[in-house]
């Protein structure tokens, strides 16, 4: 019996590339906070993720305290709404980028974490333990 990986890591993987591609974004904004007219963008994670995974299974919502299922924002690079506006037409703010750069760094050990946890599983089925 082959081991299916797409079922054994589930959405990890499809997480990691785009928490990947989302720090290269939030970096360029932080390198760009001093060039005039950049306008700071950033990824909506959760739908691009829901587009990714909408071949995998749908889950359902097996008790009444779980969490019921709310449309997402269509997938695409959006700009940053700044609270406060540049002079120069610059709309990256330093503290609200790193903080958000911080967040997905978080999310991203967060996806490491469970793969590997999912690996360790897997190797202890193998084994026999």
């Amino acid at each position: 019996m082959a081991i299916n990986f797409d079922k054994a890591l589930g959405i990890h993987p499809q997480a990691l590339t785009l928490r990947e591609r989302r720090s290269e974004i939030l970096a360029a904004n932080l390198a760009n906070a001093d060039t005039p007219s950049y306008k700071a963008r950033d990824l909506d994670f959760k739908s691009i993720l829901k587009q990714n995974m909408a071949s995998a299974p749908a889950m359902e919502r097996t008790q009444s305290g779980h969490f019921a299922h709310h449309p997402l924002l269509a997938s695409r690079m959006m700009y940053r709404n700044p609270n406060q506006v540049s002079l120069d037409g610059n709309t990256v703010e330093a503290n609200v980028e790193q903080a958000k750069y911080a967040e997905n760094a978080v999310q991203y050990q967060a996806s490491l974490q469970f793969i590997s946890n999912n690996f360790s599983g897997l190797m202890m089925a193998i084994r026999g333990q």
